[in-house]
């Protein structure tokens, strides 16, 4: 079965349902979705660490899956916050993408 992507749709709902509960001016809102950003890295680290069993006290608390997850949510965060900077995240992300595809594998 073929799955149509709906990817920035998707984004484009949780866009507005944010926007619906923000109470601070736009520039923060801006600044506030960036901030998310680093805070979801930071949970994909504690989830890597987690799976490594790194923490001596605590041992393996996460999976792979665990690690799967965070970094969805990390690129979840960063579309959103895209989206937060511009109405066409979607044209500006593909754009981007080809130009780092372009630069890195050539034409």
């Amino acid at each position: 079965m073929e799955r149509t992507d709906q990817s920035w749709e998707s984004v484009e709902r949780l866009h507005a349902w944010l926007r619906e509960s923000n109470t601070y001016p736009p520039e923060q809102e801006v600044l506030l979705r960036v901030l998310k950003l680093s805070e979801e890295v930071g949970e994909v680290a504690q989830a890597v660490i987690g799976a490594k069993g790194q923490n001596p006290r605590k041992g393996t608390t996460h999976s792979w899956q665990d690690v799967e997850s965070e970094l969805c949510d990390v690129i979840i965060t960063a579309m959103v916050a895209l989206r937060t900077l511009t109405p066409d995240a979607a044209g500006t992300f593909t754009s981007r993408l080809d130009h780092v595809v372009n630069r890195s594998l050539g034409d």
